[in-house]
């Protein structure tokens, strides 16, 4: 006899109880929709790669583009200054994103992949045989390369291809003793990197707002932020949200580029939403100089606790009173969900104040409580962060020290 709903174990039950409330809470909360139609340029890795491989200078062959990033930095080291401009200008996607290649190259390299960026979205715009949407898509990418070119900004990762990627920097990498890195979420692409309403949901804002946050709490401390979207994001929720397989990449890369910063300096990662995930699956592969992991707003890190994140970097973790994330499930049915709640008292994290931030995407807003708390974080000023309970139990914590830090 095949066995009904009705004869199901109560276990089983509250598994597709637990997944419908997902569905319907981040449905209704702005986190799922159809994905966006976009134009997909076409893909200039292969060339690139292919480019690289060919080329010679100073008669020796280039570095293989998997190599370590120490020996990547070690042969960039090795060249001579007109030797580093000619591969910035003949290979710039390459020397654009590529760990160990010195910050300075880097910015140079996607100044140079921006102006053709935006040369051809231009003709594009101009092309009558696109579509009335392909041809506003492609308007809506020259204001964003426009945008990225202008002034003196900081380009440390710059890829045009498919939705995009880009990280920028505030400050002086080179110089700094303490690098902020901001993880963002769902829905983080070219055209979200910045905006103009909810300009603090966006990575470009987040990571202004936190510097200038950090510049106010320390001025005596060097610090740079790093807004870091150089990951492949969800689309909305749909299994991409659901599940770590993004995320996983994404941890990779961000692994790779806490090793390759330059100098000595201690880094502090502050993961929002979708973000969280990215950074609890990199935890175990970060490097000793990664002193704080701050999450905000996490569905989950895909650990159980604190401890099984495999890190000493310090776990940090807070939420606001309205973040409807709140209401969804944290669990890990299958492979879908990210497992516990970082602000369950369990899970070992040490809670911080969020007062003030409203909201999913109210924690970078200048003036909250939130914001003040990744500051000193990122300062290294622990002794003046705000802990979510009176007995400011988060300044002990069980989730770990960096050498150096509280116990």
């Amino acid at each position: 006899m095949t066995p009904t709903i009705a004869s199901s174990s109560p276990t089983v039950w509250r598994t597709l109880l637990a997944l419908a409330v997902i569905f319907v809470l981040l449905a209704t909360s702005g986190w799922t929709g159809p994905p966006r139609a976009r134009t997909v340029p076409a893909d200039a890795w292969g060339a690139a790669a292919a480019a690289w491989r060919a080329d010679r200078i100073g008669g020796r062959p280039l570095p293989g583009l998997t190599a370590p990033s120490a020996r990547l930095a070690a042969f960039f080291a090795s060249l001579r200054p007109a030797q580093r401009n000619r591969l910035a200008e003949r290979h710039p996607l390459l020397v654009g994103n590529l760990d160990g290649v010195p910050v300075r190259l880097r910015y140079q390299a996607n100044r140079h992949t921006l102006r053709r960026a935006l040369a051809a979205e231009r003709a594009r715009v101009a092309d009558r045989r696109l579509s009335a949407e392909g041809r506003g898509e492609a308007a809506r990418r020259v204001h964003r390369f426009s945008s990225l070119l202008s002034g003196a900004r900081q380009i440390l990762a710059f890829d045009p291809s498919g939705k995009g990627r880009v990280a920028e920097v505030f400050g002086d990498l080179e110089r700094a003793e303490r690098v902020s890195v901001v993880v963002p979420g769902v829905d983080t692409h070219l055209l979200t990197f910045e905006k103009t309403a909810r300009r603090y949901t966006a990575p470009y804002g987040m990571a202004e707002s936190l510097y200038a946050a950090q510049r106010a709490a320390e001025p005596r401390v060097r610090t740079a932020v790093i807004a870091w979207a150089d990951y492949t994001a969800p689309t909305g929720v749909g299994m991409d949200a659901m599940t770590g397989k993004l995320a996983a990449e994404g941890s990779l890369r961000l692994a790779s580029l806490t090793r390759a910063l330059p100098g000595s300096s201690r880094v502090s990662l502050f993961c929002h939403s979708y973000g969280s995930v990215v950074c609890g699956l990199a935890a175990r592969r970060l490097p000793p100089r990664v002193a704080d992991i701050a999450v905000a707003g996490s569905p989950g890190m895909r650990a159980e606790t604190a401890a099984a994140l495999g890190t000493r970097a310090r776990v940090w973790a807070m939420r606001d009173a309205d973040d409807w994330i709140a209401d969804v499930p944290h669990l890990d049915v299958g492979g879908l969900g990210h497992g516990a709640d970082p602000v369950a008292p369990e899970f070992g994290a040490r809670l911080l104040s969020a007062d003030g931030a409203a909201g999913h995407g109210g924690y970078f807003v200048p003036g909250t409580e939130s914001l003040r708390n990744f500051a000193e974080i990122g300062v290294g000023t622990y002794e003046d962060v705000r802990c979510a309970d009176a007995a400011d139990r988060c300044r002990g914590g069980s989730s770990g020290a960096a050498p150096g830090g509280p116990a």
